[in-house]
């Protein structure tokens, strides 16, 4: 199948410290979540398989998550981006105010689309980005400043929107840049997703091929997240990985689930209604992880006939119908 999606995101090129502080954030060991309801957990499971046949949604043997666990209760619906670029989609496009009054207009959609299943706003945020230029260290990424994440946790307040941290390693990996994160992870609104389309083993420059994460770096995320977790007594924690292409994700059958953490695999392409609908079949519904995820592009989507987004009457229609919807 050709594959018209996009080969890469607009880079952002701004030289930017990484030095700033953070605010101090202290977890607070006392919270207490509610006991996981599983009837209606398996209850809702069910619903969003969508009346599959496949027999592969609900996925089997998936543990239950801890108490407290966003998914599937509640839908999430995330504007995405970056506050150095506005071609890097909606969440860097517009200033604060009217960008969260666009999400708000979106979050009612999809509450009309399903009234039974309320829905959580969130600003997924790329901290780490993919460079085209080696930079100093090397490794064709650039960390954002943590007074740019400051910035945007401050952005999720007036709505009570979660926060995703999203990642373009570039020549880096997971290792070395999720600890750096901790002190925002460890805050209960705040989860976190990887873009493999720029994770550059090979050692190309991003942008000139797609990249590729395998099951382990994947399993290395969720039990990063999950000792987190365990560590400052936290929710569970949603983590997005982003997918459009087969290679992109190498052996998901080896993909490791824990009650801590909730995985999304979200699909990433563009293009016309069907071929979008026809790499989620392959690449989110066929290769089952636990939950899935559908981007939809403001700009990008329309550019070929018939000129349209998906509605989320349409998205809603897949099966599984996805959990996490994100906006760029």
């Amino acid at each position: 199948m050709k594959n018209i999606f996009r080969i890469a995101a607009s880079l952002v090129f701004a030289a930017t410290s990484v030095t700033a502080s953070a605010q101090t954030i202290k977890p607070d060991s006392t919270l207490k979540y509610a006991t996981l309801d599983t009837t209606r957990y398996d209850s809702l499971m069910i619903r969003l398989a969508n009346g599959d046949k496949t027999g592969k949604w609900p996925v089997k043997k998936a543990p239950y998550p801890k108490a407290g666990a966003i998914l599937p209760f509640y839908r999430v619906v995330a504007y995405y981006g970056n506050m150095y670029s506005k071609n890097m989609g909606v969440l860097g496009e517009y200033e604060p105010a009217l960008m969260r009054s666009k999400l708000m207009a979106e979050v009612k959609n999809w509450e009309a689309a399903d009234p039974a299943t309320p829905v959580k706003p969130a600003l997924h945020y790329i901290c780490v980005t993919a460079q085209a230029d080696a930079g100093r260290n090397g490794l064709h990424s650039l960390r954002m400043p943590f007074s740019q994440i400051d910035k945007v946790i401050e952005m999720a307040k007036p709505i009570n929107a979660l926060v995703f941290l999203d990642i373009q390693v570039g020549h880096s990996n997971v290792e070395t840049e999720l600890p750096l994160l901790e002190k925002y992870l460890k805050m209960p609104n705040v989860h976190f997703g990887i873009d493999p389309e720029f994770s550059m083993k090979e050692g190309s420059v991003p942008g000139k091929r797609i990249g590729t994460f395998d099951a382990k770096d994947i399993n290395y995320v969720s039990n990063y997240l999950s000792s987190l977790c365990k560590k400052y007594n936290l929710p569970p924690k949603i983590f997005v990985v982003h997918r459009f292409t087969k290679r992109m994700v190498t052996n998901y059958q080896d993909i490791k689930l824990n009650s801590n953490v909730q995985f999304v695999m979200d699909m990433d392409g563009w293009g016309p209604p069907e071929l979008k609908k026809g790499t989620y079949k392959y690449y989110a519904a066929g290769e089952p992880v636990q939950f899935t995820g559908f981007k939809l592009f403001y700009k990008n989507d329309v550019k070929n006939a018939p000129k349209r987004m998906l509605t989320p009457k349409e998205v809603l229609s897949l099966k599984p119908a996805p959990i996490y919807i994100q906006y760029q």
